[in-house]
């Protein structure tokens, strides 16, 4: 072999050497690459572990603290429960003193009370059918009388109390207690619905105005207005059968106006006889007995 040969084949040696280190070496920095990688990786879920547990202990630590309000809380409760059941109990042990008497003496206290209750809801009930009897009067009056002026004779209940006004133009003559004919005919219908309730009492009663009057056995306006109502009573009594037992005659002179006396209007509605229906506190009464 000559020196070239030998040359070449040195050269060609070296240079399939050089080729196989340069492949291992790339596979080399390519398994480092890979392991940087890996490692790299791990680091990250190291990290992330170390995150994950720091975030637990805080949760952990929010939750426990929120467990101890709770509890502290409960607490608080069941002390104010076993508070309040002391004072439960120790009320109970005052009851617990009250005598049989005292006992007894309660029970006809709240006894007291229903009954009373009771007679309340009866007085109502009385009062209502009172006051239904005393519309079917009212009613019965208005219809008898029919369409006459309310300024010559007005019918109302006031208080549970039905009042007739007649006015003195109607019944009378000025300065007079001699009933005019008109006013029999009215006075002739109310006694005919006054005739229907025989059991009622009614009172007549006189009124006049406050102008000073005398003439002949007349005095003042005293004897005026009694005049007036003795005068109703008689025909009430003589010509339409009202029984006596039942009525009263009353004057009230000057002393129980409706209206002014400044002037002619309100003198002339002072002027007036009024019918009363009087009360009847026995029947009501029976009312409340036959509940």
């Amino acid at each position: 072999m000559n020196l070239k040969q030998v040359s070449v084949a040195a050269l060609s040696s070296v240079m399939l050497f050089s080729c196989v280190s340069t492949k291992k070496l790339k596979q080399e920095q390519e398994k480092n690459r890979q392991l940087d990688s890996a490692y790299n990786a791990l680091q990250n879920d190291l990290k992330k572990c170390n995150d994950d547990k720091a975030s637990l202990g805080a949760d952990a630590s929010k939750k426990n603290a929120s467990l101890q309000g709770e509890i502290d809380a409960l607490q608080k409760q069941i002390a104010f429960l076993k508070e309040n059941n002391n004072v439960a109990l120790k009320q109970l042990q005052d009851l617990s003193v009250i005598s049989t008497s005292q006992a007894e003496s309660i029970k006809k206290s709240l006894e007291n009370i229903g009954a009373k209750d009771a007679y309340i809801q009866n007085l109502q009930s009385a009062l209502a059918r009172k006051d239904s009897l005393n519309l079917a009067l009212v009613t019965n009056l208005k219809g008898a009388i029919g369409n006459l002026d309310d300024q010559d004779i007005n019918i109302k209940v006031d208080k549970g109390v039905v009042y007739i006004d007649i006015s003195d133009k109607l019944l009378f003559k000025s300065g007079s207690y001699d009933v005019t004919d008109k006013a029999k005919a009215v006075l002739g219908k109310v006694a005919t619905v006054l005739k229907n309730q025989p059991d009622i009492d009614f009172m007549v009663e006189g009124h006049t105005d406050n102008v000073s009057f005398q003439r002949g056995v007349l005095i003042d306006n005293w004897d005026l207005s009694v005049k007036r109502a003795t005068s109703v009573v008689r025909i009430l009594q003589n010509q339409y059968g009202l029984s006596p037992a039942h009525i009263t005659a009353a004057g009230r002179s000057e002393y129980l106006p409706v209206s002014s006396n400044d002037d002619a209007e309100g003198r002339s509605a002072n002027r007036r006889t009024r019918i009363v229906i009087l009360p009847q506190l026995d029947q009501f009464f029976k009312l409340l007995e036959r509940k």
